[in-house]
């Protein structure tokens, strides 16, 4: 029996080394295969992401993003998977030092992304991102600090919860230090309870106390209701953090442009590091960009 097969990556992104970052498949040239299978195979797969790639043109890219258990609007990680193994696989190129800026094109909306190549010659992907939009969080009393297995002394006393609605929606929460970020004993199913009941997709949980003090703060990032437990690197995530930082006067810049460098991961033995790049005017975040870069891992055939 003849069987249909699709060339297969998998690769970790938001790190410069195998086995650290956040993993993510790419599905080449997938326009045949439908929703469903789509689905089927992105469970099957494992990863907390699959971008099935329909088409590339000139300056664009068609793609849709699974995970285990839904389609995704958006996908940082995903997105900095896609586009490294778009370039190493000779789809698009480079010449010299210069960047390249494309679209990618989702069932949903649509996304520029800007492509470069850094010194040591690894390409360097930045997604653009809508900045959020902030608002109160959800009552959650006890109920939040119970699911984080943490007492009330764990949350920040200068920093306030928030909601951050963007291509995801994160619950903010700022805790004291990295002492309370280790102590986090997560309820995965309170966590999904808790999303689903106050329409919240990540609990975002961040510190300013960090380990390499190249970075500005440390995250763990925790997705059961989009299916994955606890997000080794999150870009959308850290987009959201980082216009927090802005939004609340953490972060100190000069000029029109706010970096900010996170940490994650490292609870799960998958070391990330992540650029945020605000783009400033008069005070107001007029343009914002998450990436990094992504280090393949495997090649291979996927048979339908």
């Amino acid at each position: 029996m003849n069987r249909e097969s699709f060339d297969l990556a998998l690769y970790d992104a938001f790190s410069d080394r195998r086995f650290g970052g956040s993993q993510a498949a790419v599905v080449s040239d997938a326009a045949s295969i439908n929703r469903e299978t789509r689905q089927r195979l992105a469970r099957e797969i494992g990863m907390p992401a699959t971008a099935f790639v329909d088409a590339c043109g000139d300056d664009w890219i068609q793609v849709q993003f699974m995970s285990a258990v839904m389609e995704l609007p958006m996908c940082g990680h995903g997105s900095i998977c896609l586009l490294t193994r778009l370039f190493e696989s000779g789809v698009f190129g480079l010449a010299g030092n210069e960047s390249r800026s494309l679209e990618l094109r989702l069932p949903a909306g649509s996304a520029q992304v800007e492509v470069s190549r850094r010194a040591d010659g690894r390409y360097r992907v930045m997604l653009e991102i809508k900045p959020p939009v902030f608002e109160a969080p959800p009552p959650h009393s006890g109920e939040l600090l119970q699911i984080l297995g943490l007492g009330a002394d764990s949350l920040s006393s200068s920093e306030p919860l928030e909601t951050a609605r963007g291509d995801f929606i994160h619950l903010v929460v700022p805790l004291r230090d990295l002492a309370a970020i280790r102590a986090i004993k997560p309820d995965f199913g309170g966590m999904v309870d808790f999303c689903h009941a106050h329409g919240i997709e990540t609990i975002a949980v961040f510190c300013r106390d960090v380990e390499n003090p190249d970075m500005d703060i440390h995250v763990r990032d925790f997705c059961p209701a989009v299916g994955v437990s606890e997000s080794a690197a999150a870009g959308t995530t850290n987009a959201a953090l980082g216009s927090y930082l802005v939004r609340h006067g953490l972060l100190a810049f000069d000029g029109d442009i706010a970096e900010v460098n996170a940490e994650q991961g490292l609870e799960l033995g998958r070391p990330s590091s992540i650029q945020s790049l605000l783009h400033m005017q008069g005070g107001e975040i007029t343009g914002l960009q998450v990436g990094g870069v992504a280090t393949r891992v495997l090649d291979g055939r996927v048979y339908l």
